[in-house]
C-alpha cells in the first residue's frame, strides 16, 4: 500500500498506477445484503432459479454494489495520512462495461487522476477500474473526487 502525507506527495503520482487491490469474491450473501440495504430485489440479482434463466445465466451484483467497493478496494491500494480530514465529494464519471456474475472475483486498479486546489481546501480526482478475473472488459470504470479540507 502507498501511503501518501501530503498534497504535493499526491500531486506527483498523479498519471501513475498506484497498484491493485487483492481480488474480492462476489458471493450471493454480499448481493443480498446490498439489496436489502437499497430496497433494490430485482430478480437478476437475488432469485438465483430465475437467474438461472436469463442473460446472465446466473445472479449479478449490482453496479452501484460494485461501484460502492472502490472504498473497500482502494484502503488496500492507498492511504491518505495528511492530518487533514477527508470527505468523498462525488464522482465525474462511471460506466459498468461488464457485469459481476455471482462468485466471480474483482479488484480494484487504482491512479490518482487530477489535484486542484479549491476553497473549501483539496480536491483529488482517483481512477478506479475495477477488473474482473478472466475477463477482457472491467466490470466499473469510475472516477471520483476526494475533497481533503
Amino acid at each position: 500500500m502507498r501511503t501518501f502525507t501530503s498534497a504535493e506527495e499526491i500531486t506527483a503520482a498523479i498519471g501513475e498506477p498506484l497498484g491493485s487491490s487483492a481480488w474480492l469474491t462476489i458471493d450471493q450473501a454480499r448481493i443480498n445484503a446490498f439489496a436489502d440495504a437499497t430496497g433494490d430485489h430485482q430478480w437478476i440479482h437475488v432469485d438465483s432459479d430465475r437467474a438461472a434463466h436469463g442473460p446472465f445465466e446466473r445472479t449479478i451484483a449490482h453496479g452501484y454494489l460494485t461501484l460502492s467497493l472502490v472504498v473497500l478496494l482502494g484502503h488496500e491500494v492507498f492511504a491518505f495520512d495528511t492530518g487533514r480530514p477527508m470527505i468523498n465529494y462525488g464522482i465525474n464519471k462511471v460506466r459498468f462495461p461488464s457485469p459481476v456474475r455471482v462468485n466471480s472475483r474483482i479488484r480494484a486498479v487504482v491512479s490518482i487522476v487530477d489535484v486542484a486546489s479549491v476553497s473549501a481546501g483539496t480536491q483529488v480526482s482517483m481512477s478506479f477500474v475495477i477488473e474482473i478475473e478472466g475477463e477482457a472488459k472491467p466490470a466499473c470504470v469510475a472516477e471520483t473526487v476526494i475533497l481533503m479540507l
